[in-house]
């Protein structure tokens, strides 16, 4: 520990730099403006890799943005780790509500605010350095691939044909993941599991153009108007979710696995405080823990209609649209889900309007072994890093590839993320502490003794 301490240490003002360097692309997948942005993205990925001491590494093309690929084999004998991260990120609107430019990162108060911070820029790229520091002080306990892509933000849609045209060259005993967070740096924990995705889109359509409001208003149905009247219907006065089937594959957690679930440390208080809000909102009968862990949700995501400029315009707009996500847990399917949520939802539409339901993307809800040699050896790497073991979690965001890695690959993951809840993901003024970025890059290395150790 002292050896990887004294490394990190030495070398943690050009560790922080290259950081800062990757952090100024601003590789947005969404908005193809940035397509130019996203390839550079993929080139400097690639050029750390060959600089860290990986071979074979090349930036793979797919039908969008490319998969940078790297290796380093020191032993067939030896287990081998895949590094799975994403170097996209999400779009950094809204622009005005950034105190500093999103893709000049800034350290303010020890935390570094850029887009792509601590999602997933900063934590990939602590698994380079790691790799780096083992090269250099020859630690390497595990042959390492990495496996870095720019399509997360928008669905990793060419990443399972990649992943199925691969499954050889990508052939590993665990894959590890650094895109999820830790409760705190007083209380580490491990995610054991992450929920699935359904993101959809509708569309009301009602007059052939947008009317004066003065002279049709109160005589024509506002599709603006009906479509918020059809997305609160979706939960009831419980907040519970309408949709028939809906819940009907849910299974309901034990009162052992309630109790585990609570007794992970939780301010209610400190909760309401950082967001600003007065009080929680949620399904009746649920903890904070349960409903963002184990229990499905639906939230749009974004809303719009008619005029939305400076100042006012009087229209009756001919449609509205939204965007709605549901997060799923173990058992629902996202396919189902997409397609009972469609039928539902045309059914509410009245005769006066038009709808339209569109798929975006899904994933599968997954749920990660405690009791395997790779949680082991996590649990023992932050128990060394951080002087006390780390508590098992339930993540409320979605990683879909998990699953994929899972079915096409026949392995299992390991969560050893370390941003935290705080971190601002998607938001304006995203962020990432500097101590959570040197200490993965201590932490990372024990894992890898530590799997080799116990894979004997």
């Amino acid at each position: 520990m002292q050896e990887i301490k004294k490394y990190v240490e030495e070398n943690k003002e050009r560790f922080l730099e290259e950081l800062f360097e990757l952090l100024r692309f601003p590789s947005v997948s969404a908005d193809p403006k940035y397509k130019g942005d996203v390839l550079k993205t993929a080139d400097f990925v690639a050029q750390k890799l060959r600089e860290a001491g990986a071979d074979q590494v090349e930036v793979c093309q797919t039908a969008g943005y490319p998969i940078v690929y790297g290796e380093k084999i020191v032993d067939a004998s030896l287990p081998t780790v895949l590094v799975y991260g994403h170097y996209d990120v999400q779009p950094a609107d809204p622009l005005e509500l950034w105190h500093t430019p999103p893709f000049e990162p800034t350290v303010r108060e020890g935390k570094i605010y850029a887009r792509g911070a601590c999602d997933d820029k900063g934590q990939f790229y602590m698994h380079v350095k790691a790799f780096e520091l083992m090269m250099q002080t020859n630690t390497l306990a595990c042959n390492v691939k990495f496996m870095i892509e720019g399509e997360e933000e928008v669905g990793s849609n060419n990443l399972s044909i990649f992943v199925k045209e691969n499954a050889e060259r990508l052939k590993a005993d665990v894959v590890l993941i650094s895109d999820t967070s830790m409760i705190s740096m007083e209380n580490p924990s491990i995610e054991t599991g992450l929920r699935g995705l359904a993101y959809m889109e509708v569309e009301v359509v009602g007059p052939n153009r947008d009317l004066h409001s003065g002279v049709y208003g109160g005589a024509v149905a506002n599709p603006a108007t009906i479509l918020c009247k059809m997305i609160a219907s979706l939960h009831d006065e419980n907040n519970h979710i309408t949709i028939p089937e809906f819940y009907d594959k849910v299974v309901e957690l034990s009162d052992e696995e309630k109790k585990a679930l609570n007794s992970a440390p939780f301010d209610l208080e400190d909760y309401k405080q950082d967001l600003n809000i007065n009080a929680e909102w949620g399904e009746k009968g649920y903890s904070t823990l349960e409903r963002t862990g184990t229990r499905p949700t639906l939230e749009v995501n974004g809303i719009w209609s008619g005029y939305t400029g400076e100042g006012a315009k009087t229209v009756l707009p001919s449609k509205a649209n939204a965007k709605i996500s549901m997060r799923l847990v173990p058992n629902q399917s996202s396919k189902e889900i997409a397609a009972i949520f469609t039928k539902h939802f045309e059914s509410i539409a009245p005769d006066n309007v038009t709808v339209k339901v569109t798929e975006h993307h899904g994933g599968e809800p997954v749920v990660t072994p405690t009791d395997s040699v790779a949680y082991r050896a996590a649990e023992q790497a932050i128990a060394d890093s951080f002087g006390k073991k780390p508590i098992p979690t339930r993540g409320g965001g979605s990683i879909p590839i998990v699953a994929l890695f899972e079915e096409e690959l026949g392995i299992k993951s390991v969560l050893f993320g370390f941003g935290l809840d705080s971190d601002a993901l998607h938001s304006p003024n995203e962020k990432y502490d500097v101590f959570n970025y040197y200490k993965g890059i201590e932490t990372l290395p024990l894992f890898h003794k530590y799997f080799a150790e116990l894979s004997k």
